[in-house]
C-alpha cells in the first residue's frame, strides 16, 4: 500500500539543521495494524504526517498504490490525502461550533469525487455502530472525552478511506476509554480490513497491534 525509500526529514531552527526523520525505509500493506512507538521528540508524529500527505520528505521517496506522490500535484495530493487516508488526533480537532452530525460530514464537502452513499445516511449508520447516536445534535463540549474521540473515529471513516493514522488517539482518555477506543480501532481492522498505524508511546497500546516500529533520534531501531 505504502512503501518510504530512504526518507530524511529536516527542519531549520534557529540557523541550524535539525534531521527528524533519517533514512526511513518502511513498507505498510493492505490490512496491517501497526503501531510507530518511540519516546516523545523521536520523530514518530513526523513520520506518520509524511504517511499521512500532511508534509514532504526533505528527500528520499514515497509511493501510494504504486504512485510516486512526487510526481503528483498539489491538488492531486490534496485529493488523494482527502479519499485514501483518515486521521484521528490525540486533541480529537472537532469543530466547536458544529455539531456532532455535523463534524462527521465535514470531509465528505472536500470530497471530490462522485459519492456513491448518501452521506448523512452513513454519518447515521456510523453514530448507531459507536453508540453515539444520541449525541448528534450535541456540540463537542457537551461530550465526553470517550465520545468526542468516538466522533473523531466516524469522522476519519465517512469517506471509507483506506488507511486510518492515529496520532496518539488514547493520549486524553483514561486507560479504561483508552482500551475502548483501541478495541474499537483493531475492530475496524479485523472486520472492515482498514489498514491502521497507531502512533503511540504506550507500549500497552502498541501491543495491541500486529507490527511494531520503534523510533529513536529519528531513525527505525530493532
Amino acid at each position: 500500500m505504502i512503501k518510504l525509500s530512504h526518507v530524511n526529514k529536516e527542519y531549520k531552527l534557529d540557523g541550524e539543521v535539525f534531521q527528524a526523520l533519517k533514512d526511513i525505509n518502511l513498507e505498510i500493506n493492505d490490512g496491517d495494524f501497526m503501531a510507530i512507538v518511540g519516546p516523545s521528540g523521536c520523530g514518530k508524529s513526523t513520520l506518520m504526517h509524511i504517511i499521512g500527505l500532511l508534509d514532504n520528505p526533505t528527500s528520499g521517496k514515497i509511493t501510494i498504490q504504486g504512485k510516486d506522490i512526487s510526481q503528483l500535484t498539489d491538488n492531486e495530493l490534496s485529493k488523494l490525502r482527502n479519499e485514501f487516508v483518515g486521521f484521528i488526533f490525540q486533541q480529537f480537532n472537532l469543530i466547536s461550533k458544529l455539531t456532532v452530525l455535523e463534524n462527521i460530514l465535514l470531509p465528505t464537502i472536500y470530497n471530490r469525487r462522485k459519492l456513491t452513499y448518501d452521506p448523512e445516511e452513513k454519518t447515521w449508520e456510523l453514530m448507531k455502530r459507536f453508540n453515539i447516536e444520541s449525541k448528534a445534535k450535541s456540540y463537542p463540549n457537551k461530550l465526553s472525552g470517550g465520545q468526542q474521540q468516538r466522533v473523531a473515529i466516524a469522522r476519519a471513516l465517512i469517506n471509507s478511506p483506506k488507511l486510518i493514522l492515529a496520532d496518539e488517539p488514547t493520549g486524553n482518555l483514561d486507560s479504561k476509554t483508552g482500551e475502548k477506543i483501541i478495541e474499537l480501532l483493531s475492530e475496524l481492522n479485523k472486520k472492515d480490513r482498514i489498514t491502521i498505524v497507531l502512533v503511540t508511546h504506550d507500549l500497552n497500546i502498541a501491543g495491541r497491534a500486529k507490527k511494531h516500529i520503534r523510533l529513536l533520534d529519528g531513525k527505525m531501531v530493532r
